[in-house]
């Protein structure tokens, strides 16, 4: 028998849960899009939307794909986080010209990485993503430096399921990738050899704002040239996010 306390936790998980999908989907979104993403029956997500609307915290006049965040839950987003990409782009950018190669900056959302900025390389060669691009956690530089900034009970729990294999060096041992993560804690970079797409490696470290979303910066680099520079860009790497980090933390 469900208690007035476990209903209740119960509907409190689920606003949250759709809350997350209006974040991770963006604007312009309707009842289906919500309940597809967030796993829940399209008339529960219809009640939680219109609470929440009601509330501030959504908006929506009724179209079939006009819901989005809320002015009031903004607000107290605004309060709690800063412009990550704003802040990061010119620290970006200043990374690629010092480095020739192109410069990424993804967030964690859920249990994969999503590119959210980009500055190209100068080299001809170069290894190059759209923005909006999502990638797996466990097999790219990125994705394992944003893992190396979780609790080690979120951390578990992302990397539980059966990890997939893209190419020969995937590391599809879970025991072997938990030992990777704790080295990358140690030293505070992540790499990429030809684990997610043959012909490109990558170097990457995370930092979290001041909400605790979790970010990385990474540089993906054509095989044929990554041991050369590598040296060269890990230290760069390291002060750009020092950088950055500082800046969220000063506004």
């Amino acid at each position: 028998m469900q208690t007035e306390d476990s209903g209740s936790i119960q509907v409190l998980s689920r606003a949250i849960a759709v809350l997350k999908a209006c974040e991770q989907l963006g604007p312009g979104l309707s009842l289906g899009d919500i309940a597809k993403h967030a796993g829940l029956p399209r008339s529960t997500v219809q009640r939680i939307v219109q609470s929440l609307a009601d509330g501030g915290f959504l908006i929506s006049d009724g179209r079939s794909k006009s819901i989005a965040l809320g002015p009031d839950l903004l607000a107290m987003g605004a309060d709690a986080t800063v412009n990550v990409f704003e802040i990061a782009h010119p620290f970006l950018k200043e990374l690629a010209e010092l480095t020739g190669e192109t410069v990424d900056l993804a967030r964690l959302s859920r249990d994969h990485i999503v590119f959210i900025n980009q500055v190209p390389g100068a080299h001809r060669l170069r290894a190059v993503s759209a923005v909006g691009d999502t990638f797996p956690l466990h097999c790219t530089a990125n994705g394992k430096a944003a893992l190396a900034m979780l609790s080690e009970t979120r951390l578990h729990k992302l990397v539980a399921n059966k990890l997939p294999q893209f190419t020969h060096n995937t590391i599809t041992d879970h025991a072997q990738l938990l030992r990777e993560i704790a080295a990358i804690r140690e030293c505070g970079i992540a790499i990429d050899n030809e684990e997610h797409t043959l012909g490109i490696s990558a170097i990457g470290t995370g930092f979290v704002d001041r909400a605790q979303q979790v970010y990385a910066i990474s540089i993906p680099i054509p095989t044929v040239r990554f041991k050369p520079v590598r040296a060269k860009c890990e230290p760069l790497l390291l002060s750009t996010v020092k950088a950055i980090s500082a800046a969220i933390t000063s506004r």
